[in-house]
């Protein structure tokens, strides 16, 4: 087993249980068929971290770009390219290589998005869920189109993760050419008072900070900043229309 790879599976926390780990596992077993190391070792199931780190949202963003891929029954190159460059942008090109070996395993599977997220909502807290909603519409836009089906899956992971609607809307919006886009952003309608935008901007910016987020590591924080400045977008848009200082 190569150095990175070795690195990327003895690194997970809390994904090693549940369904993630029997998804990951076969995964590793398929990639590994002729390797001395075997799952169990990488997998100890009495030392699970609890918190979440880079490598644990790699692997459920991994497990959940798969599920959003073959909503629309296609497996785009555009759609890969996306995936590749998420993850060299996150981890570098090695690790990467690696961790697309796993991905074509992974689209391989049949599994149960609600348990998955079940799985997730229980161990990932409620920013880092956030950011998992952000990336799967990066990936449902990145062929130029954001298709219905894959809204939809989005929209049911979602509900599995307890991402309420208007957190839902106001992700989508980013990504929407939508004129009214920038309400949805926001979270409010567009005959919301001065007074009303100036709160909603304040209470958005907390909710998306980066710094939310910190403990994903550095890369998936700077990936992070692209909610926060849409946020901030939204708000000089909204401010231009209307005249506010």
């Amino acid at each position: 087993m190569s150095f990175n790879k070795k690195l990327i599976w003895s690194g997970l926390g809390w994904v090693m249980g549940g369904p993630l780990g029997a998804i990951l596992g076969y995964a590793f077993a398929s990639m590994n068929k002729n390797s001395n190391v075997s799952w169990k070792q990488l997998n100890p199931r009495k030392n699970y971290n609890t918190r979440t780190t880079a490598n644990d949202f790699a692997m459920v963003i991994l497990v959940l770009f798969a599920k959003v891929m073959k909503a629309d029954g296609k497996l785009l190159k555009s759609e890969l390219d996306y995936i590749k460059k998420f993850l060299i942008k996150q981890f570098g090109l090695h690790p990467a290589r690696e961790y697309m070996k796993i991905f074509k395993d992974i689209l391989k599977q049949d599994y149960p998005v609600k348990s998955v997220c079940i799985q997730i909502r229980r161990s990932m807290d409620h920013s880092s869920r956030l950011e998992i909603i952000h990336v799967l519409f990066g990936l449902s836009a990145s062929d130029g189109e954001t298709h219905p089906n894959e809204v939809n899956v989005i929209r049911t992971i979602a509900n599995y993760l307890n991402i309420n609607s208007n957190d839902f809307e106001s992700i989508k919006a980013i990504f929407s050419k939508d004129d009214n886009a920038s309400y949805k952003i926001l979270e409010i309608s567009d005959n919301a008072s001065d007074s009303e935008v100036k709160k909603a901007f304040r209470k958005m910016a907390n909710k998306y900070h980066p710094d939310k987020v910190s403990h994903l590591g550095k890369e998936i924080q700077k990936n992070a900043e692209e909610k926060f400045k849409a946020v901030n977008d939204a708000y000089q848009k909204v401010k231009d229309a209307r005249g506010l200082k």
